[in-house]
């Protein structure tokens, strides 16, 4: 059902790798960011079940990142930037998947900080489940 990526750590050998359910994992990251940005107020967000396929595999690309790299936060924003870019997305004052506009395709530095943490959650939900 699920993409599922092998996560080695450099210092095992290949019997200590793990296979990890990419699509659980986007699920969650998923799930969580929609429940922090509810506690800010922003009902936006579809649950998982209900997203948009693009939302989806933004999600799980993003999980894919983290898993194959060494990243930091900021790191994961311009990777996320690069793809919605790719997609034909812009900035705009509102998020606007009809007209691909979304406020957040700043630097990083540029974001408000509730966006930032935005990515220190990503980035820890994936890195549980990379070092676990």
């Amino acid at each position: 059902m699920g993409e599922y990526v092998l996560v080695k750590d450099v210092d095992k050998d290949v019997k200590d790798a793990k296979i990890i359910d990419v699509e659980f994992v986007a699920s969650l990251c998923h799930e969580v960011n929609r429940a922090y940005c509810q506690s800010l107020g922003d009902h936006s967000q579809p649950s998982w079940d209900e997203a948009p396929d693009w939302q989806k595999q933004s999600a799980i690309n993003g999980v894919k990142f983290h898993f194959e790299n060494e990243t930091t936060p900021e790191e994961s924003h311009v990777n996320w930037m690069k793809e919605k870019i790719a997609n034909g997305w812009v900035y705009g004052e509102v998020k606007d998947p009809e007209k691909k506009t979304h406020p957040c395709l700043v630097e990083y530095e540029q974001l408000p900080q509730e966006q930032r943490s935005k990515d220190y959650i990503f980035k820890a939900i994936c890195d549980f489940y990379k070092y676990r």
